[in-house]
C-alpha cells in the first residue's frame, strides 16, 4: 500500500470516528432544569447541545462538573455555578477560563476557596468546554 492509501485510509477511519464520538454525545432537549435538586445553586433551562459544544459537553460532565454542578448549576459545597451573570461574557471571557484551568485562579466571587490548574486539558477541549457553557448560558438569558 502506497503512502496515499495509507493517509486516506487513517484520515477515513478518523472522520468515522469523530462521527461515532458525535452521533454517541448526550442530544438534550431544550427542557427545564428547574427541579434541580441537592446542590444546586442555580435553575436553569437546558437547550439543545451540538457541534463542538457537545464535545465540551462530555468534557465538562466528566472533569468540572465535580465541582461545578452538572449542567455547571454550581454545588454548594464545591463551587460557583458557570451559568450565572458573573460569568457573562463581557465579565469573564473565553481567556478568563483558559486562564483558570491551565493555571488555577484565586478566589474573587464566591467563598468556595482558590480553583487549582485542571490537569489533562488541552486548549481546545477547553474551548469545547468554553462552547457548551456558553449555550447554556445563551438559553438563559446571559449573553
Amino acid at each position: 500500500m502506497n503512502h496515499k492509501h495509507l493517509i486516506l485510509g487513517a484520515s477515513a477511519v478518523a472522520v468515522a470516528a469523530i462521527f461515532t464520538f458525535l452521533r454517541s454525545a448526550p442530544d438534550q432537549k431544550a427542557v427545564p432544569s428547574s427541579k434541580v435538586s441537592g446542590t444546586a445553586i442555580v435553575s436553569i433551562d437546558m437547550p439543545q447541545i451540538s457541534g463542538n459544544a457537545a464535545i465540551g459537553q462530555n468534557i465538562f460532565e466528566n472533569i468540572c462538573a465535580a465541582c461545578h454542578g452538572p449542567q455547571g448549576v454550581g454545588n454548594t459545597v464545591a463551587g460557583p455555578p458557570l451559568i450565572h451573570k458573573t460569568y457573562e461574557p463581557s465579565h469573564h471571557g473565553d481567556e478568563s477560563f483558559q486562564r483558570a484551568v491551565a493555571h488555577g485562579v484565586p478566589a474573587h466571587h464566591w467563598k468556595f476557596g482558590n480553583m487549582p490548574p485542571v490537569a489533562g486539558l488541552t486548549r481546545g477541549d477547553v474551548a469545547m468546554v468554553i462552547d457548551y457553557i456558553r449555550e447554556i448560558q445563551r438559553a438563559n438569558g446571559i449573553n
